[in-house]
């Protein structure tokens, strides 16, 4: 089978996603043409070359609806015979893109081919479909008779089952925010950055999500962000340990990485950086919905005859505090490895751009390190999770 590798990727950083947010008065078509624009710059490739672009993204509606993919490529001015589609497994909607892009080269269908994924959460905010008209799980109610609760209902179970404190989740949550801000006082994310030129004239260049003077005292002082009778009624065993601070918050950003063959990258002079080495996917049970990293996980080790110690790195998405630490105790894995450079609560969770984001920066981090393998799992809402293995070369 064709060995399917990475030879370049990239991402920007991080905007506040709300009104005033860094890239709030960026499009999120120009958020994204800009990325797959820099990445074949950066590598100087011609992008007719390109079999396809596949983008992630969630909120597929008003400023990103009608396939952000192709009208991304055509903002970026690439050939009009380059194709693109958009995709959405939620939060794991770029590191899906990843697989097909990849699965696509193993299969001999694509040569080259760009996954990517955008989401500007200050201009199209979460619920925004939703919010369009219709109601998505009414025909779900016969099976789900109580309902689907939303993620932070779903991250408070997660705590309450593995018996995380409060004190567990901000401390976690407080040193998400120090190495975020350390690896970035130190520079290295500036080679996986792609500088995005604002409507002012100004460069954006650092991850505007990242708070350096964060700790877990400070964390401790913010009150429950979900607290609902309802809920409680339902789910007597929560704690309400979730806020704000052990949250991922609100992001815009764009991330994208150019996959190809092995040999189409040899002929093109490129030098393939890690080859994709294990996929898995899985559903998972859409009332805790965010613990299907578990299974995924279990699936992808399984597949790959690799066990936890073989693993380097390891990257688990940070929607919430919760789920990285429910994660670390089902494999008993080493937290030093755990989301070295920070995660997702201090690096910004822009939805559909997160996966190939993480990819970005455990592949970084592998380099920097000599590591050679990398796991990377997304908890995704509805009940389901992505994971992949990489191996650096």
């Amino acid at each position: 089978m064709t060995t399917a590798v990475i030879v370049d990727i990239v991402r920007t950083a991080s905007g506040k996603g709300k009104p005033g947010g860094a890239l709030s008065g960026v499009h999120p078509v120009d958020l994204l043409a800009r990325t797959i624009a820099g990445l074949v710059e950066r590598n100087d490739l011609d992008p007719a070359l390109l079999d396809d672009v596949i983008a992630g993204c969630v909120g597929q509606v008003g400023d990103q609806a009608l396939n952000i993919g192709r009208s991304a490529v055509l903002r970026a001015l690439f050939p009009e015979s380059v194709p693109a589609t958009s995709i959405d497994r939620q939060c794991g909607s770029s590191q899906q893109a990843a697989h097909f892009a990849a699965q696509g080269v193993m299969a001999g269908a694509y040569d080259i081919a760009i996954a990517c994924g955008v989401e500007s959460m200050s201009r199209v905010p979460m619920g925004s479909s939703v919010a369009a008209g219709g109601n998505p799980f009414g025909p779900l109610a016969e099976r789900y008779p109580d309902g689907l609760p939303h993620q932070g209902i779903g991250a408070e179970l997660i705590a309450a089952r593995w018996k995380l404190t409060r004190e567990d989740l901000d401390a976690f949550s407080a040193r998400s925010h120090e190495r975020a801000a350390a690896f970035g006082s130190e520079g290295a994310f500036a080679d996986e950055i792609v500088p995005v030129t604002l409507p002012d004239g100004s460069v954006h260049t650092v991850d505007e999500t990242v708070r350096a003077s964060t700790t877990a005292e400070g964390l401790a002082g913010l009150r429950s962000a979900f607290h609902d009778e309802a809920y409680a009624a339902q789910f007597p065993e929560i704690g309400w340990h979730i806020t704000p601070g052990n949250s991922s918050p609100l992001t815009d950003g764009a991330s994208a990485a150019l996959i190809m063959s092995e040999e189409r990258a040899t002929a093109l002079g490129l030098t393939p950086r890690a080859r994709f080495h294990t996929f898995a996917v899985t559903g998972s049970d859409p009332i805790t919905m965010l613990d299907g990293v578990i299974p995924a996980t279990h699936q992808a080790l399984k597949r790959s005859g690799l066990s936890i110690e073989d693993i380097d790195t390891y990257e688990v998405n940070e929607a919430f505090a919760p789920v990285p630490l429910a994660w670390a105790r089902e494999f008993n894995a080493d937290q030093t490895k755990l989301n070295p450079r920070g995660g997702a609560i201090a690096l910004g969770h822009p939805l559909g751009g997160s996966g190939t984001r993480i990819l970005a920066t455990m592949l970084h981090h592998l380099e920097a390190t000599g590591g050679r393998y990398g796991l990377q799992t997304m908890c995704e809402g509805g009940g389901m999770a992505n994971a992949t293995i990489i191996e650096r070369l």
